[in-house]
C-alpha cells in the first residue's frame, strides 16, 4: 500500500508507472456481474440487510462452483457469504481458536495473515519456507515447530504463487487430524492456474475450513465480497460471529457475484491474459539476473531473489520506482526477517503494460 501510494503521488505530477505491486485485476467485474445488479437497482429492488449467511441463491450458487469445479457434492448449508475473504480469516479464527493459542503460517506469506492473527491475540508461527519444498511448509517443519493448534495453507499462494499438489495437501490435513490441530485453506486465487488445476482441501478433508473470494479469478476486489466452507458444526457459530460483527455482506455484492458466477467464458479470457503475461516475466526476469524465481503455478505472482542487485529490498523497491517507473513489492512485506533480498511482481494487468514493465526493467538495470 505504500508503494501504491508512492506511485500514485508520481502519477499526480505527471510520471508514467506501470503498476507491477498490487495484487489486483487489471481488469473490471464481469458484465454479467453488473448487468445483474444493474437489472435490480432498474426493479427497484431495496437491497437492505441480508440474512448473516448470505443469500440463499448465492450460496446454492457456489456450492455448485464446487460440483464443476472439483466434482464435490457440498451442501449450500456449509457455505458463508462474507464481506471479501478479510472477514473469512477473521471468522475463522475466532471460531476456530482462542486467545493465546498456536497458528502457523508459512514465510513468505500474506502479510494479513500474522496481522490479522496478532490483533486477535493469537501467537503466530512461522514456518521458514523455500524453493525446495515449493515455499509451502512440510510436516517435519510442523513436528520440529511444536505443539500447534492450527495451520494455515494457501495454494496457490501469495507472493510465490506456488501451489500444493493433491498429495502434498493430503499429508498436510493428515498432519493436523493426527496433532489436533485446524487446518485453514486459502483458496482465494482458484480458477487462476496455468499447468495443473489447484485442488481444494475439501478433496482431502472435509473438517477443513476453506476461504475463498470473487475479488481475484472474478475480478470483483472492490466489491468486498467472499464465501467460506465450514464444517456443519461451525456454521451457527459462524453465524453469530458474523452477524454481532459485520450484520451481512453488502447486498449490492451478493447480486452482482450471482451474476459472476455465469461469467466464465469473459473470466477465462482474463486468465489468458496472464498466462502470456506469466510466460513472459518468467522468461525476462531470469535474463536479466532475478535469482530462485519460484514457479508461479498459479496466482498472478512472481517472487524473485534480487540478491544479485541489493540486499535492501526496500531501498531497491524504491529506487525501481523512482529511477525506473515500475512499482514493484518488497519481499518484507511477505518474509520480515530474510525478504531483504527478495521482491514480488505482480502481472495482473494488461500484457502491454507487462511488456512496458518488462523494458523499464531492462533499462534501470542496466
Amino acid at each position: 500500500m505504500d508503494v501504491m501510494e508512492d506511485a500514485r503521488r508520481l502519477e499526480a505530477d505527471g510520471r508514467d508507472i506501470v503498476h507491477m505491486e498490487v495484487g489486483q485485476p487489471g481488469t473490471p467485474a464481469p458484465r454479467a456481474a453488473t448487468d445483474r445488479l444493474k437489472a435490480a437497482i432498474d426493479r427497484g429492488d431495496p437491497l437492505g440487510y441480508t440474512v448473516a449467511l448470505g443469500l440463499p441463491d448465492l450460496r446454492e450458487g457456489i456450492a455448485a462452483l464446487y460440483a464443476k469445479r472439483y466434482g464435490l457434492t457440498l451442501d449450500p448449508g456449509r457455505v458463508v457469504v462474507t464481506a471479501g475473504s478479510s472477514c473469512g480469516f477473521i471468522l475463522a479464527f475466532l471460531a476456530a481458536f482462542d486467545a493465546g493459542q498456536s497458528v502457523a503460517l508459512a514465510d513468505p506469506g500474506y502479510p494479513a495473515y500474522r496481522n490479522i492473527l496478532g490483533a486477535l491475540d493469537l501467537d503466530v508461527v512461522r514456518i521458514e519456507t523455500g524453493l525446495d519444498t515449493g515455499y509451502q511448509p512440510v510436516p517435519a517443519q510442523l513436528d520440529a515447530a511444536g505443539p500447534l493448534d492450527g495451520l494455515l495453507v494457501a495454494s496457490p499462494a501469495n507472493p510465490t504463487g506456488t501451489m500444493l499438489s493433491t498429495q502434498a495437501m493430503r499429508e498436510l490435513s493428515a498432519w493436523c487430524r493426527r496433532t489436533g490441530a485446524t487446518f485453514i485453506s486459502d483458496e482465494i486465487y482458484h480458477g487462476l492456474t496455468y499447468e495443473t488445476p489447484a485442488t481444494t482441501a475439501l478433496t482431502v478433508d472435509d473438517d477443513a475450513i476453506v476461504i475463498n473470494s470473487f475479488a481475484k479469478y472474478h475480478s470483483m476486489t472492490g466489491w468486498r465480497i467472499g464465501w467460506m466452507v465450514v464444517p456443519v458444526g461451525m456454521v451457527r457459530t459462524i453465524e453469530n460471529l458474523a452477524q454481532n460483527l459485520f450484520i451481512c455482506p453488502s447486498h449490492a455484492s451478493q447480486i452482482a457475484a450471482l451474476g459472476a458466477l455465469e461469467a466464465d467464458e469473459e473470466l477465462e479470457g482474463h486468465r489468458t491474459v496472464y498466462a502470456a503475461n506469466r510466460t513472459m516475466l518468467m522468461e525476462a526476469l531470469p535474463e536479466m539476473g532475478f535469482r530462485d524465481i519460484a514457479p508461479a503455478d498459479g496466482a498472478f505472482y512472481i517472487y524473485a531473489d534480487i540478491s544479485a542487485f541489493s540486499n535492501d529490498s526496500a531501498e531497491f523497491s524504491a529506487r525501481l520506482l523512482r529511477d525506473g517507473g515500475v512499482a514493484a513489492t518488497t519481499g518484507l512485506d511477505f518474509d520480515p526477517v530474510r525478504g531483504n533480498t527478495t521482491l514480488r511482481f505482480s502481472f495482473a494487468r494488461t500484457t502491454v503494460e507487462i511488456e512496458e514493465g518488462i523494458r523499464r526493467l531492462r533499462r534501470f538495470l542496466s
